[in-house]
């Protein structure tokens, strides 16, 4: 192993917030496992950071199961235990009135941003319990939609509902294990998701389209980098960078 020692796998790695933590955690010296659908871009991310030697990509669908016992494999296979998973894959569908919203939009979205984490956070758990010395986080990319919804949100807003839940279920019942769990609720990050609102705007609950502040995705990552340096006997069970 290299480095702290330290190993991270981050979901959603290709872009945006995954991107910008995966570098972060390089540049501080960890292992990190990046993944994502496109591994072009995740060997850009790869190649952003100062120790691109710590960093695995591997390129698959963290809702299929099989492919992400594999990723956990992998990650165990080359850097010999695992520290932290950022849970951070996450996607949106078109707002519209749920009367016009399909069956298969709402699953879709809850298999990425609700199945995904939880078949991750049960693999992770595993290796957490098997490893020696135990333990580890977890930290779950929620949103501002964990608390309140925009406009014709549906899918978005009950996927990040429900991972609070499993986020609290991850906390409470890894106690036991040295295993901890936060969620970070994120406002308007300037990515390529969230960034559009402080440039095309945000649809708001009166109908209007307004224009919001944003803020550097770099505090975001900073603020991840923080949370992970933390020993798994500390619980930051929620924060929110807004």
């Amino acid at each position: 192993m290299s480095g702290t020692g330290k190993t991270a796998i981050i979901t959603g790695a290709s872009s945006g917030i995954g991107r910008h933590t995966a570098i972060a955690l390089l540049n501080e010296h960890w292992n990190v496992v990046v993944t994502a659908r496109r591994l072009e871009a995740l060997q850009e991310t790869q190649n952003l950071s100062s120790n691109p030697g710590d960093c695995l990509c591997v390129a698959g669908e963290i809702t299929d199961e099989n492919f992400v016992k594999g990723l956990f494999s992998q990650t165990i296979n080359k850097f010999g235990r695992l520290d932290l998973l950022f849970n951070n894959a996450g996607i949106s569908s078109a707002q519209v009135p749920i009367d016009e919203l399909s069956l298969e939009t709402f699953q879709n979205v809850l298999n990425v941003n609700l199945v995904g984490p939880f078949i991750c956070t049960r693999e992770a758990v595993k290796q957490f319990k098997a490893q020696s010395p135990p333990g580890g986080r977890v930290i779950n990319n929620g949103s501002l939609s964990a608390h309140v919804p925009r406009p014709f949100s549906y899918s978005y807003t009950t996927s990040k509902h429900a991972l609070t839940g499993l986020t609290k279920c991850t906390s409470l019942d890894g106690r036991a294990h040295n295993i901890a769990c936060t969620q970070i609720d994120i406002g308007n990050a300037a990515t390529d998701m969230g960034g559009r609102h402080g440039t095309v705007g945000a649809l708001q609950p009166d109908g209007r389209m307004i224009k919001e502040g944003v803020l550097d995705v770099k505090h975001v990552a900073s603020t991840i980098v923080h949370i992970a340096s933390l020993p798994p006997d500390v619980t930051v069970l929620e924060v929110n960078v807004m």
